[in-house]
């Protein structure tokens, strides 16, 4: 770096080459050369590496999250494109050649969703989830059996329970109201992002979405397959939205155990919930 500048005569002074200003001394150290094309080039990729990599890290986690709280199995809903024509074009129309013509199709789908490891905010499906795959290979290897004989009646009956189980299997991770669906995304993210760190301070920053949702859920109006758990449905819910509104008023005490205590209370009324239309 350059020293300070000093008047022609002080002691210790150097004048440095021609090139300087008339009266310019430069005292002690000499003027460093500019860096080379080569370190420039290494200073600009660390600093580039620098400032991506917190950026790709976040990105990642935010990635990941995402996947976290997705209910979707593509592969499950891809089969549906099998399923739809084989269910409701050539079984009302007893296309045999049809039915036999798609067999392989069904074979490569079921493998595929045999394969599928469930997203995190699905773990709790993860038994039901193996103990339906089991039956959709076998309704799959029946398809194939009946496909390849002659048996056109059997034919019908391979088809017919193939969408039964295949319909039994979506119902696994499908919420039976789209109302619980969003309650669960965001009670997922705060009973296994900020619960296990104690963030008690980030749940409650939730409790608020967490309440409006359980009021929502509450007002649902479930499908006619499952119209006889209506009581028991609204007497768990009403108590969701109360245990939801104790956790709000636990974050408005502060107390980090009462908080605790309260989400802990919340997910276990969820688990509750969804164990009426088991």
């Amino acid at each position: 770096m350059l020293a300070p500048l000093y008047a022609k005569g002080t002691p210790g002074a150097k004048r440095v080459g021609g090139g300087n200003p008339p009266g310019v001394i430069y005292h002690g150290v000499l003027p460093q050369p500019p860096f080379s094309r080569e370190e420039v080039t290494v200073k600009r990729l660390l600093i580039a590496v620098i400032v991506a990599l917190p950026l790709a890290f976040a990105a990642g986690l935010l990635a990941q999250t995402a996947q976290d709280v997705s209910t979707s199995v593509p592969e499950l809903e891809k089969f549906h494109d099998v399923i739809m024509p084989m269910w409701h074009t050539a079984y009302p129309a007893k296309d045999y050649a049809a039915l036999r013509k798609i067999a392989p199709d069904v074979q490569a789908g079921v493998a595929k969703i045999a394969a599928v490891k469930l997203p995190g905010i699905l773990h709790e499906k993860e038994a039901a989830w193996a103990k339906g795959i089991v039956e959709l290979k076998a309704a799959a290897a029946a398809y194939a059996k009946a496909a390849a004989g002659t048996d056109d009646k059997a034919l019908l009956l391979a088809a017919e329970n193939l969408h039964s189980v295949y319909e039994a299997q979506g119902r696994i991770i499908r919420p039976v109201v789209p109302e619980m669906d969003e309650f669960h995304k965001t009670l997922y993210v705060v009973q296994h992002t900020y619960v296990p760190e104690k963030k008690w301070a980030d749940v409650c920053k939730m409790s608020g979405d967490l309440q409006a949702k359980a009021e929502a859920l509450s007002k649902a109006t479930l499908p006619k397959r499952v119209e006889a758990k209506s009581e028991a449905f609204k007497k768990e819910s009403g108590q969701l939205v109360a245990d939801a509104k104790a956790l709000v008023a636990a974050c408005k005490a502060n107390q980090a155990a009462g908080i605790e205590k309260a989400t802990d209370t919340l997910h276990s009324r969820y688990e509750g919930l969804g164990k009426i239309f088991e």
